[in-house]
C-alpha cells in the first residue's frame, strides 16, 4: 500500500541516529514504499479553517553520519496525507497545545494522526497514572508545600518531578530531613504556582527503570530496563543511563492489561509505559522511544508492527 506519510518532529539533523525512534519508524514506512514528508512545529498553519505544512520531501539512511535528504519543500494542505506521525518531544508547553488544534483540524479531514491530538492534550505523561491508581505507587500531585511535606514525612523518602519534562529533567529525591527540602519544593512548585507530582521512591529500581512499549493496547514482550550510573538517582537514557532487555513479568502484563485498553480506545496507538518494581510511574505518549534497543537485543521490527497496525486503522 502505498500512503502519504507526514512526520512532525523536532529537527532531524539533531537526532541521534542509533537510538533514534522517529528513524527508525521512517525507515519501515520508506521500506514499505511509503512518501514521506517532513515538518517542524514552524511549518504547521491554518488558513480559512485548514491546517497546512510547509512539506519537505525525506528520504532517510540507515547511517550513523548520513541519515537524511530532504527535497525542497512547499505548502500543501495536511488533509493531502494519510497518515501524520506526531514526533515533537516535551516539553509540553502552548505551543505543543497549539500544535495539536491545527492537527486536530487534519484529523477531522479524514487524516490518521498518531497519536491522537486530544489524546496527547489529555493524557499527561505523569498525570494519566491517576487513572490507573491500582498500578501506581503513592502519589501527590500538588503545588502546595504543606501538602508536599506531610506528604514526605509520610513516605520519608520520595521522588518529585514537574509535569512537562521529559529525559529526567529536573528529577529530586528527597529524603526525610534532607536540608534542601524547602528550596526543592520552592524550585518545583515556582512558589506555589506550579503543580508539581511526588511519588513515593522505589528501591526496586535497583533492578531496572523498565520502559514498555504497547502497539494499539498491545505489549511488545520484552522491555528495556534502564539502568542509573552510580551516584545517580535517575535512569533515563538522555542522562547516561544504562539500558539491558528483559521480558515482561506476570506484573508487567498485568499492568499492561489494565492500562492498554484505554489508551487504545483513547487513539493513543503507540505508548511507552515506565514500570519500577511492581508500579507504574509514567503513561509516555508524546514520542516514546527504546526501539531502536529493542530491536538491537531482539531481532524485533517494532516498526513493522506499529505501521501495520496504523495500516489497521486506515
Amino acid at each position: 500500500m502505498t500512503l502519504q506519510l507526514g512526520v512532525v518532529m523536532d529537527p532531524i539533523g539533531s537526532i541521534k541516529p542509533k537510538k533514534d525512534s522517529t528513524l527508525a519508524i521512517l525507515l519501515e514506512a520508506q521500506t514499505r514504499g511509503w512518501s514521506i514528508h517532513y515538518m517542524e512545529q514552524a511549518n504547521l498553519f491554518l488558513r480559512d479553517g485548514r491546517a497546512f505544512g510547509r512539506m519537505a520531501p525525506l528520504k532517510v539512511m540507515n547511517d550513523a553520519h548520513q541519515w537524511f535528504s530532504l527535497s525542497p519543500a512547499a505548502s500543501r494542505p495536511l488533509e493531502e496525507l494519510d497518515v501524520i506521525l506526531m514526533r515533537v518531544d516535551p516539553p509540553i508547553d502552548m505551543e505543543y497545545i497549539y500544535t495539536t488544534h491545527i492537527l486536530e483540524l487534519a484529523e477531522q479531514h479524514g487524516v490518521l494522526v498518531v497519536n491522537k491530538p486530544q489524546a496527547l492534550r489529555d493524557a499527561n505523561e505523569k498525570l494519566y497514572t491517576a487513572w490507573f491508581s491500582q498500578c501506581t505507587p503513592p502519589t501527590l500531585v500538588s503545588r502546595d508545600a504543606a501538602q508536599l511535606h506531610e506528604f514526605l514525612n509520610e513516605q520519608q523518602d520520595i521522588i518529585l518531578k514537574p509535569l512537562a519534562a521529559m529525559g529526567g529533567t529536573s528529577i529530586f529525591r528527597l529524603r526525610h530531613g534532607d536540608p534542601n527540602i524547602n528550596v526543592v519544593f520552592e524550585t518545583l512548585t515556582h512558589y506555589g504556582t506550579t503543580f508539581t507530582m511526588a511519588q513515593r521512591y522505589l528501591p526496586e529500581i535497583k533492578n531496572g527503570d523498565k520502559r514498555i512499549l504497547l502497539i494499539d493496547g498491545e505489549p511488545v514482550p520484552y522491555a528495556l530496563a534502564r539502568f542509573a550510573l552510580p551516584g545517580e538517582t535517575r535512569a533515563n537514557l538522555a542522562v547516561g543511563g544504562r539500558g539491558e532487555g528483559v521480558a515482561l513479568s506476570d506484573r508487567d502484563r498485568w499492568i499492561c492489561q489494565q492500562t492498554g485498553p484505554t489508551l487504545r480506545d483513547k487513539g493513543l496507538i503507540f505508548v511507552g509505559l515506565d514500570v519500577i518494581g511492581d508500579y507504574l510511574t509514567e503513561v509516555n505518549v508524546t514520542s516514546p522511544t527504546c526501539i531502536r534497543e529493542l530491536d538491537a537485543f531482539y531481532d524485533l521490527n517494532i516498526s513493522a508492527k506499529l505501521l501495520d497496525a496504523i495500516e489497521a486503522r486506515l
